[in-house]
């Protein structure tokens, strides 16, 4: 499994949870509800790159582009030391000054084998 290249993000970097929850809902506004799947907490980061020189912005859009949304890869998030396996389905590459480079993704958690 390849690892994202050594390319550490913007502060300012954003991470969304989304647990998966099955509701049943009852007369009277009652309701329960219960945690679905073994893996009921995936995450998802929005991360940015700025000011990035041509070769570092490549790196990024390269590697991105070899897995298309569908192979997985490693990344350790900002805020922890393990490394979890993510997929990223969209980003974007901009040129907002000079030769310097802006790049957007979403990574998205998987659990897989």
């Amino acid at each position: 499994m390849a690892t994202f290249p050594d390319i550490a993000p913007e502060y300012g970097a954003s991470k969304q949870a989304r647990p998966n929850v099955r509701i049943a809902q009852f007369g009277s506004g009652y309701s329960q509800r219960t945690t679905f799947g073994l893996n009921q907490d995936p995450k998802k980061w929005s991360l940015t790159w700025n000011y990035l020189e041509a070769a570092d912005a490549n790196s990024i859009e390269d590697f991105l582009e070899a897995r298309a949304g569908v192979e997985a890869f490693e990344w350790t998030p900002p805020d922890d030391t393990t490394e979890y396996k993510w997929i990223c389905r969209e980003w974007t590459k901009a040129m907002p000054v000079g030769l310097r480079f802006t790049i957007t993704a979403t990574f998205e958690q998987v659990f897989e084998a």
